[in-house]
């Protein structure tokens, strides 16, 4: 029994130091982690914080931004809104190797699905895997409602979550990608998805978007 014991407070202590702590990229007052693709610092010139959100400056050269660190087995959570027609997008694994941040990173479709023409093709509908995978279902809110993402990374398994719902769910790398890969618009792209490890981003040339929450951890 003694034994049983110190065993399974071994095993207790060892499962919690494993359990990462979330970071926040933004609480709703800062910005931490965070900066411009292909740069150094954060691009205030086209990104604001106005009533708790983080979002883009109409009007304004739109910059995409990335996180500092560089993520694999992971766990994303935010939301996300748009004014009426928008479009944005949530990336993971990107590098910097190209010129623009979706030569390299797949991404999770962020779109009114009511106004704009991306969603009449459901793997550039909300949710999707951009161009990729369709979401299973349709949960996206209203447009001046906020949206939850979570995306999960384990294991070369990626999981994309929205309002509560499991819309996507793909293995890194695997025939049916590939196959998918092929026949999409980044077929000839040969940055695209060659690597499990990269940067989060979010898109900010796609016209205004309001973010909130936003907080990693790695698995």
């Amino acid at each position: 029994m003694k034994r049983s014991f110190i065993l399974f407070l071994i095993f207790f202590f060892v499962s919690c130091s494993n359990k990462t702590e979330w970071t926040m990229l933004f609480n709703g007052t800062k910005v931490e982690g965070l900066r411009g693709y292909k740069m150094d610092s954060f691009p205030w010139e086209s990104w604001a914080i106005k009533d708790g959100n983080l979002k883009t400056v109409p009007g304004k050269h739109g910059v995409d931004i990335i996180s500092k660190d560089t993520f694999e087995d992971f766990e994303l959570e935010l939301e996300w809104r748009l004014q009426s027609g928008g479009n944005s997008g949530i990336f993971y694994f990107a590098t910097e190797e190209g010129d623009y941040i979706w030569q390299s990173a797949p991404e999770m479709q962020v779109l009114d699905n009511e106004v704009h023409q991306d969603r009449l093709r459901k793997v550039t509908s909300a949710g999707a895997l951009y161009d990729l995978i369709a979401p299973s279902k349709e949960v996206v809110n209203p447009i001046g409602e906020f949206n939850r993402v979570k995306i999960i990374s384990k294991n070369k398994q990626i999981e994309h979550w929205l309002n509560g719902e499991k819309i996507v769910d793909y293995q890194i790398g695997s025939e049916t990608i590939r196959d998918l890969i092929s026949k999409s618009k980044f077929k000839d792209m040969p940055l695209f998805f060659k690597s499990s490890l990269g940067h989060i981003g979010l898109q900010g040339d796609h016209g205004e978007v309001w973010y909130r929450n936003i907080r990693i951890r790695k698995l």
